[in-house]
């Protein structure tokens, strides 16, 4: 039997990122969970060397612990665009047991599709981490379109002009939650 400390531990876990969440601030391990998702597509497209004696070091850069790990496969919705589909490796960022990340990169091609969705409304994490420091540091915003009740604006990375992507997600706060909530599609432009 659990002591009554572990079980409110448990329940505490669970209940103060929901609060936060239901006062207009995003969950911290939502918004790390996006952060490290994106810090997982550049080291893989920038730097393959992290991954290609093993997991370990890729791992251990973007930094996310036991909340990320490898999977062998993953839903449909979550998969990139048919042509991406080569050499693809599966990664789960469980940001929060109801809500969190799949990161799709592929050992074939220099690409990257992060998806995330869940039962908390995400649209207010994403835009917190892409008004952050970091990401402004590392990143170059370009344009932006509106389409129905979704944005999409496209980035350039600041370390390699040639590496862009394109981040999709509600238009505001408090739109539906039975859908892929936030969609990165990034690749790099190789010379020929």
């Amino acid at each position: 039997m659990q002591s009554p400390v572990r079980i409110m531990g448990a329940l505490l876990a669970l209940v103060v990122p929901m609060q936060a969440q239901a006062k207009g601030e995003p969950s911290t391990d939502l918004v790390e969970g996006f952060q490290g998702a994106l810090v997982g597509c550049q080291e893989w497209v920038l730097n393959p060397a992290s991954w290609s004696s093993g997991p370990g070091p890729f791992m251990e850069k973007v930094g996310l612990g036991d909340k990320m790990g490898q999977v062998g496969q993953t839903d449909p919705v979550t998969l990139p665009p048919e042509p991406w589909r080569k050499g693809n490796h599966y990664w789960r960022i469980n940001s929060l047991p109801s809500a969190g990340y799949v990161l799709v990169v592929s050992d074939r091609l220099p690409i990257c599709h992060i998806t995330g969705g869940g039962s908390l409304d995400l649209q207010p994490v994403v835009e917190r981490v892409l008004v952050s420091e970091k990401f402004k540091r590392d990143w170059k915003e370009g344009d932006t379109y509106h389409r129905e009740d979704m944005v999409s604006t496209t980035y350039t990375s600041a370390e390699e002009p040639r590496f862009s992507m394109v981040v999709s997600r509600a238009d505001k706060a408090g739109a539906r939650l039975d859908r892929v909530q936030v969609v990165v599609s990034a690749s790099m432009t190789m010379n020929n």
